[in-house]
């Protein structure tokens, strides 16, 4: 591994080419004094070639592309080699997230991600898989750092900030997910339409008095007025920060997550479980096992093609009620990003859902490679300052407000 003072310490190598590994390294590409040599891989080299066409053309520089399997262990070492990076930064697929971590350690490198594991064949996500990897990295010197996206990745940073300087402890907690743009299609997902679409039929889970309480996927509704969308209707689900907030931060009552979806995404979706197209079970067609949600999957619109025609806005954050720090009482504070669809694609050719995860994870990078972030084993976002973090996403297109509100949430 090259050294922590060599000119390598900021070359990177991205496994990935969909619309957040597009909006990350566009952003890597804008900040060369973080970032030196950027090196791109994915299965399908056409796909890193766009996005390293888009870079040059906006900014003037260079990026490598390469064609790789990122679940073949050996491939994988062979290319970290070859490209010498101080850090892999991991945009594929939750189920490559073990084999790139396995082809890290062999080749002697720190890992990044955005999403925690989930196997293939279930439509189930926890962090054990990954921590069960700690003492393998801790041993190795290498850091591994698990959730720099949006959700999870900026809300948890969110928690841990107000924790840090406002509340001395967190009572409830409630994540709130909206996505405002209006793409134009029937139906689309806003990035992987195989694992939005696991994510979204599992059954809701949300922590509350030290366990996890179970529901049936979207069964509970609420409405809520957000900021520069206006009235959407949340739906309650569970999300791996979930997880890994109720480890961090023990005292918490009760977790929640919600996510926002429209009438039409509903209906869409109920017709298309009811046929069975969202399962994950093999079936046979013209003699060939095939995935019915990985079918539907090819079908649909690709989210990297959604942003020309994507408007409106994304609203993304947490409400949190606890102690207050000052010793004030009770307090409940709402810290929220707004992000402009039309924006984000005018920056980097990519709609906002791409954009509020890319951009944390060229910002996760950049305090790992420059050394702000730094530890030995396996790690979330959670467990690191919040406020290097916070003040990178006022810098680079992701400003955030909070906001004291009258009391609790009432949902």
């Amino acid at each position: 591994m090259p050294s922590a003072n060599s000119s390598a310490k900021s070359t990177v190598l991205v496994i990935g080419a969909g619309g957040v590994s597009s909006v990350c390294v566009h952003k890597m590409a804008f900040n060369p004094d973080i970032f030196g040599d950027i090196h791109l891989a994915s299965r399908t080299k056409s796909k890193c070639d766009a996005i390293a066409a888009s870079v040059k053309e906006r900014c003037g520089r260079d990026i490598a592309t390469y064609s790789i399997d990122a679940e073949e262990v050996p491939a994988m070492v062979n290319l970290i080699r070859k490209v010498q990076p101080s850090l892999v930064v991991n945009l594929a697929l939750p189920y490559q997230d073990l084999p790139i971590m396995d082809a890290c350690l062999e080749a002697g490198v720190s890992y990044l991600d955005t999403a925690n594991y989930e196997p293939k064949d279930e439509a189930k996500f926890e962090y054990s898989w990954q921590w069960a990897y700690h003492d393998r990295f801790k041993d190795a010197g290498l850091m591994a750092l698990l959730g720099s996206g949006f959700d999870p990745g900026v809300t948890s940073v969110f928690t841990m900030w107000l924790k840090k300087h406002k509340l001395k402890t967190i009572r409830t907690l409630d994540i709130l997910d909206c996505n405002g743009g209006d793409h134009g299609q029937h139906f689309a997902t806003n990035f992987n339409p195989e694992i939005n679409i696991r994510e979204v039929t599992a059954p809701a889970r949300h922590w509350e008095g030290g366990q996890w309480v179970e529901t049936p996927a979207m069964q509970v509704k609420v409405p809520f007025d957000f900021e520069a969308v206006g009235q959407k209707n949340m739906y309650l689900m569970y999300h791996e920060e979930l997880e890994s907030l109720a480890k961090f931060v023990p005292e918490m009552e009760r977790a929640r997550f919600w996510m926002t979806f429209g009438d039409a995404y509903i209906t869409h979706l109920t017709v298309l479980q009811n046929v069975g197209m969202t399962s994950i079970e093999p079936v046979k067609y013209q003699g060939k096992d095939i995935i019915p949600l990985q079918f539907l999957a090819a079908v649909l619109p690709k989210p990297e093609t959604l942003g020309e025609t994507t408007k409106g806005n994304t609203n993304i954050g947490c409400i949190a009620t606890g102690e207050a720090l000052d010793g004030s009482g009770e307090k409940t504070f709402y810290i929220k990003n707004i992000c402009s669809h039309e924006a984000a694609y005018e920056e980097t050719g990519n709609q906002a859902v791409s954009y509020t995860t890319g951009v944390p994870a060229m910002i996760g990078s950049a305090l790992v490679v420059q050394g702000v972030w730094s530890g030995k084993g396996v790690f979330n976002i959670e467990q690191m300052d919040p406020d290097p973090f916070m003040d990178m996403l006022n810098q680079h297109g992701l400003p955030w407000t909070v906001e004291e509100l009258d009391g609790p949430v009432e949902f």
